[in-house]
This record gives structure tokens, sequence and C-alpha cells, in this order.
């Protein structure tokens, strides 16, 4: 299997297509295995990268780790791969991850897509969510609250479950130990102060019925960052990628191939 080390932690990720060279970074609890459409849309112009984050899919799952060290796993990557730019597209978690990578190293992101995204939180999206509903989510286990809430979380609910279908399960289901930790390591962050220091152009997508990363918190980060741009996908809730798929891929292959 395609693995590196970075920190002591073994870390898994895949390579398709040639080019210049585009990483995915995925969500909470995902895997690489969420970008299939886009690693087949993408590879015929570009070498597509995806990466399992560490406690995620099938790279180590440490039970005690950082959003710091999530960023620095993405630089170790680059380094390995022995990559000097990079473009950088983030889903959720990864779009966190992704604007640490921008301001850790302003000179090796050429352009950077953050997609369902925020720049600062408490907690994980997902637990805010879990206490906002907290009366009708009692007594729910982790995967049953994610199924209880997906109405809160997605606008068009059959094209989300037809694509988790096509995709098939992740490779790897999370303990509830791993759950805790992966959303612990999302705690207290804030690149608000450093957003302004990016220097990659910038592309910002959020759905208008996202629930977990509303798209006010997408518009403030492109306010922030002097190169940016925003755009609200009217139909879609957090999964703007499966809920506006044509329109998705093809926003995004228009941004990275404008010069």
């Amino acid at each position: 299997m395609p693995e590196f080390i970075s920190r002591g932690v073994t870390l898994y990720y895949e390579e398709a297509g040639k080019g210049e060279p585009l990483l995915f970074l995925h969500g909470l609890t995902a895997s690489h295995n969420m970008f299939k459409q886009e690693v087949e849309y993408f590879k015929g112009n570009f070498r597509v990268i995806t990466l399992d984050s560490r406690g995620h899919g099938l790279s180590d799952k440490p039970l005690n780790y950082t959003i710091g060290e999530h960023i620095e796993d993405v630089i170790a990557l680059m380094d390995y791969l022995k990559i000097e730019r990079v473009h950088l597209l983030g889903m959720s978690m990864g779009s966190y991850i992704a604007q640490g990578v921008a301001i850790e190293q302003p000179n090796r992101v050429e352009k950077l897509i953050l997609v369902s995204s925020k720049s600062n939180g408490k907690t994980s999206s997902m637990q805010e969510l879990f206490a906002r509903h907290a009366d009708e989510l009692e007594g729910l286990d982790y995967q049953e609250k994610i199924d209880q809430s997906s109405k809160y979380i997605f606008h068009n609910l059959s094209e989300v479950g037809k694509w988790m279908n096509e995709i098939g399960p992740d490779e790897i289901v999370l303990t509830p130990e791993q759950q805790a930790a992966a959303n612990k390591a999302l705690e207290g962050f804030d690149f608000r102060l450093a957003l302004p220091t990016v220097t990659a152009k910038t592309l910002v997508i959020s759905g208008t019925y996202d629930g977990l990363n509303p798209p006010e918190q997408g518009a403030e980060i492109a306010g922030l960052i002097p190169n940016a741009s925003f755009i609200e996908f009217e139909n879609s809730g957090h999964s703007p990628d499966v809920e506006e798929t044509e329109r998705f891929l093809d926003v995004v292959m228009d941004f990275l191939e404008k010069k």
C-alpha cells in the first residue's frame, strides 16, 4: 500500500493521473473513499492525490492528536512526494487542515479550494450540531445521531443517499474512541488572524442549507483571504459536490484552469 510516516504515524494515500498535483483532504470520520468521483473527473488533467488523515481510513489511528498534526501530515506528504507546489482542496474538516497548510506554507499552495468550511470552532461542527439538537438525539449512538441529523446537514437527501450507496462503505469504520479522538482534534482552532497572510488564489464554496458550516462562515473566510472568491450553491447543504455534482465539478475545474 502507498504509505509514508509522519511524526511516527503511518498514513495512507493514493495517486492517479499526471500533471500539476491536486491534493484532496476529506471530512471528519471519512477517508479518501469520498473522492471517487473527483478522482475520476480530474485525473485526466492533474496528478490527483488523496490522503487518509491520521485517525481515519487506512491510516494509523492514535487516540490523541491535534489539528496541528493534521497540518504537519499534509506538509510531510508533500515533502515525501517531492511536491514543491500544490493545488489543495479540502472538504469540511479537510478545509480546516487546508487553511492551516496555506498559512504555514504559503509559497507551496498554488490554488486553494475550501468546501463547506469555517475558519474557527470551539468543537467540531458535528458536536456543535449534536448539542443544538440534544433533546432529539438523546440516547442515540454516534451513527444514529448522524442519521437523525441528516435533515439538518444536507438539502438533497436522495442524492446523498444514492452517492453513499455508489461509493460503498469506508474501508475502516471508526470505533467510538476513534470518533471521539477525531472530534477532539478539531477543538479550539481559529485561523481568522492568520488568513490575511494566505497568498494562494482561493475559492470558497458553501451550500445554502448547510447546518454544519452555514454559508456565512464560508463568506467570512473569503472576506479574510486577500485573493479569494465565494460561491454559494443554492440547492446544497454540507455536500455541494454530491448535491450539485455537475455544477461543482465544472466550477472547480474552471477555477483550476484559469491562469
